[in-house]
């Protein structure tokens, strides 16, 4: 099994930062990609930026130039900096990866539990 844990979630004021981590362990034998959703109260969970094993970022629209993305393979873990923070980002954060298992070849999409993010504003 996958587990994957975020950290790094809090209360801030509008114009600060945070950063978000995301840990994956378990039966790991490759990652192609990590993504960071959030979702707000009454709204469908968005994506908000993403990261390929081979380096490939993108970003919603609303969080570029604000928002870093990175990843640290040997860890399994993803990190999104996030600057200049909003209180239209407030939501809970989650991560999802798309992993191999170990004697598999199977992709399997894997969710951590989520962090709430807050900006006051």
């Amino acid at each position: 099994q996958v587990q994957l844990v975020e950290s790094g979630g809090g209360l801030v004021q509008s114009g600060g930062s945070l950063r978000l981590s995301c840990e994956a362990s378990g039966s790991i034998s490759r990652i192609n990609r990590m993504d960071w959703y959030r979702q707000a109260p009454g709204n469908q969970r968005e994506l908000v930026a993403g990261i390929e094993s081979g380096g490939s970022i993108n970003y919603a629209d609303s969080v570029k130039g604000r928002f870093t993305i990175s990843r640290d393979g040997a860890r399994n873990t993803a990190y999104l900096q996030m600057n200049s923070l909003k209180p239209e980002d407030t939501a809970v954060y989650y991560c999802n990866a798309h992993v191999v298992r170990i004697s598999s070849t199977v992709v399997f999409s894997y969710w951590g539990q989520g962090t709430q993010v807050t900006v006051s504003s």
